[in-house]
């Protein structure tokens, strides 16, 4: 299908293919699914998981007390998530981009964005830090490949090639934690 018709004085109301209508064999219920909901909770989860690791895992390094990676984590996961929902919210009205209303996408990404954060910052609630740590390394892991999984199947992103990403930046974000809360308690 070409983006001209070939008469154009035969269809007036003609308009060439943008980012609000739908791609070939997709449905525009389908589409407004995917930008509306699925992509703000991808955005969220990506951020929540990721930009908590580092300063949870400091923070566990550097105390030994996993109480305190938990308030950390709690802190960082909400702060985030506030922040990220006002950033989506804020960010268009989602008339041109076809991306929905905005408090409704700002909800979701906020939401998803605690989500992400808290997910590997409830193993800190028990009070033994190693057992926290192995509990929180498994649930990272999970994450991560939950995310892969989620671009994968909805933005149809290469499977390899998106838990290379996911995981690797996931991993270098997880390393800096690690690595800092070790320096400092040296």
């Amino acid at each position: 299908m070409t983006d001209t018709p070939p008469n154009p004085s035969v269809n007036a109301g003609y308009t060439s293919p943008t980012a609000s209508q739908p791609a070939s064999g997709e449905s525009a219920q389908q589409q407004s699914f995917l930008l509306q909901k699925i992509q703000p909770a991808l955005l969220g989860l990506m951020d929540g998981s990721v930009s908590t690791l580092a300063p949870i895992f400091a923070v566990a390094g550097l105390t030994g007390k996993p109480i305190d990676a938990f308030f950390v984590g709690l802190a960082a996961s909400v702060g985030a998530g506030i922040s990220m929902g006002l950033a989506e919210a804020l960010s268009d009205d989602g008339v041109m981009s076809g991306r929905g209303r905005p408090i409704l996408r700002g909800a979701i990404t906020g939401g998803a964005t605690i989500l992400g954060g808290m997910l590997h910052t409830l193993p800190f609630l028990l009070g033994n830090l190693h057992t926290a740590l192995l509990l929180a390394y498994v649930v990272v892991v999970c994450e991560l490949l939950a995310i892969a999984y989620i671009r994968f199947h909805y933005m149809r992103s290469p499977l390899p090639q998106t838990i290379l990403q996911v995981v690797v930046g996931g991993g270098v974000v997880f390393g800096v934690g690690v690595w800092l809360g070790r320096l400092g308690a040296s």
